[in-house]
């Protein structure tokens, strides 16, 4: 047993001096206490008892902000969740400068998204999202930069409008539909009376296009199955009584 204990000493040794530090990753090491370095991928040697390491992973983590209660501008209140981007830029500074980076970043997020959101009015929180993204981004990142944090990305998800608000907006929307329509069919009617003015303006010089367009229209009145019944009559033959009776007039 006492001829094993050399060797158990010797493994003991080598299994905490010997750290494998993946791609990823950074060591910052800590000699009595005290900041030491940081160290990069590979086998790295750490000292037990005297050398203490803390590993810091350099992955872009995607963090979920809960779900916060907000107050717009026009005092609407919703409920707003968003999704963070962040990574380690700095490994010293985030094992220095603040305890937990991950659960202090949240923190601020969820601030930062109450105080910008109420600051922002409804409309701007349903059309411009990407302004509001770019705001948040900027806050955030300037909180955490301190804390070797960079914020790349802020994505507001999901808002959640009231029951009583979701009713308001369908009106609106609808009524904007309506309005729109009406518009379009005035134009419509705008554009038909313009085109009959012009065929009328072309039609009149000529007699005999205006009696052809008047036999083609008695065509696709007397249409196949159809009740109606059609007397013509020449215009030629009404043209002395309307003459009479203008000059009555």
């Amino acid at each position: 047993m006492q001829f094993l204990l050399p060797f158990v000493i010797i493994g003991f040794l080598i299994f905490y001096t010997f750290k494998r530090v993946m791609e990823y990753e950074r060591l910052v090491v800590f000699l009595l206490g005290k900041y030491q370095t940081v160290k990069g991928p590979g086998i790295r040697v750490v000292f037990p008892i005297i050398q203490q390491m803390v590993r810091v992973n350099l992955q872009t983590v995607t963090m979920e902000v809960p779900s916060q209660d907000v107050i717009t501008r026009d005092n609407v209140s919703v409920k707003v969740n968003a999704v963070i981007f962040l990574r380690v830029v700095d490994p010293q500074r985030a094992v220095l400068a603040v305890q937990d980076y991950l659960y202090s970043t949240s923190q601020v997020s969820q601030t930062t998204l109450r105080s910008v959101l109420g600051q922002s009015q409804l409309d701007d929180l349903l059309a411009k999202r990407e302004d509001i993204n770019a705001e948040l981004q900027r806050i955030i990142d300037q909180q955490t930069e301190p804390w070797g944090v960079k914020v790349s990305a802020v994505e507001v998800k999901n808002v959640d409008l009231p029951q009583e608000m979701q009713r308001a907006i369908a009106k609106q929307a609808e009524a904007e539909r309506e309005r729109r329509a009406k518009v379009i069919h005035a134009e419509g009617e705008f554009q038909a009376a313009q085109r009959l003015a012009d065929a009328a303006n072309l039609i009149s010089p000529n007699p005999v296009a205006l009696q052809l367009r008047y036999l083609q229209s008695l065509v696709e009145i007397a249409a196949e199955k159809n009740s109606t019944t059609i007397f013509p009559i020449p215009i030629d033959i009404l043209a002395p009584f309307m003459k009479g009776l203008g000059k009555k007039e």
